[in-house]
């Protein structure tokens, strides 16, 4: 569906304009900078990586920055420009992992290290499958909607894959800019290669709370999580966005969704998942 091309490193050259959009880590750090060019769109990783994406979003070329390790391409591509490509194919994408319940799928949304990744390979070393750690990729069938398997692999920060993984899990090759690692699918983390329908979204609180706590969430509160959490490339381009806007709205008012906040302890983890199975179960979502 999209062509990926790497080409030789080169230094980031200095762009003329700036950017008409930007990705910064909570404490101001610029993560990833949007530029328009005149075939498309520049996706830039300051010191890491250019992505040139085509107008259609059907083509990406990669010039990785000088001595930055080649994996830093795929990881980058897998997890922040596919997605953004594909959202301009008119795809939903979302920062979502999800996991395989009683033959459908439950999604867990929220901000970066509110505990979307660590959810997903809890679940997955403990009888369950995933189905992404993160790019939650949403179509529309007959049916409803549902996820596509996408990318059997999880990051993990050391001290959670160190909680929950054995050691012998198979571990992708090293990135140079971050200590996360990406562990892949197989007998240490069970992976679903099949799609599944989307039962349940839960948006995951700040960590707050002294106990677990779930809460249905009105419509407004669907469509706004779900938007919020939306991979959108070109957020000028307003046919698309209407059509972006149209089908999340039709997904909001059909997956059942819930806020969900946690103490986030390691050792709370077994506890959470049965919880969060009986309450799939108790709201019908299972069945």
């Amino acid at each position: 569906m999209i062509d990926l091309t790497l080409v030789a490193a080169r230094p980031q050259a200095p762009r003329e304009k700036a950017p008409f959009h930007s990705w910064r880590f909570s404490e101001g750090v610029v993560w990833t900078e949007f530029y328009r060019t005149e075939h498309g769109f520049l996706l830039r990783f300051p010191g890491l990586a250019d992505f040139e994406i085509s107008a259609d979003g059907k083509h990406v070329t990669c010039a990785l920055a000088p001595d930055v390790l080649e994996a830093t391409a795929e990881h980058l591509y897998l997890n922040q420009v596919q997605p953004l490509a594909l959202s301009k194919l008119g795809k939903l994408v979302f920062h979502a992992s999800a996991v395989e319940l009683a033959g459908g799928a439950v999604a867990f949304l929220g901000e970066s290290g509110r505990g979307k990744s660590t959810l997903a390979a809890s679940f997955a070393v403990n009888g369950y499958c995933f189905l992404t750690d993160d790019g939650l990729f949403v179509e529309q069938d007959q049916c409803g909607f549902a996820v596509i398997p996408n990318n059997p692999s999880v990051r993990l920060w050391q001290d959670t894959h160190e909680r929950l993984l054995s050691p012998d899990a198979e571990k992708a090759a090293p990135l140079g800019y971050t200590s996360k690692s990406r562990f892949l699918a197989g007998s240490s983390l069970a992976y679903c290669d099949q799609s599944r329908p989307l039962r349940a979204a839960y948006f995951l609180g700040d960590g707050t709370a002294n106990e677990i706590a779930f809460r249905r969430l009105n419509p407004a509160e669907n469509l706004i999580g779900w938007v919020k959490h939306s991979f959108v490339l070109d957020v000028d381009d307003r046919k698309l966005a209407r059509s972006h806007f149209d089908r999340i709205a039709r997904l909001a008012n059909e997956v059942f969704c819930y806020s969900l906040d946690y103490p986030r302890r390691f050792d709370d983890l077994g506890r959470l998942r049965q919880a969060i199975v009986r309450h799939a179960s108790a709201e019908g979502v299972l069945a």
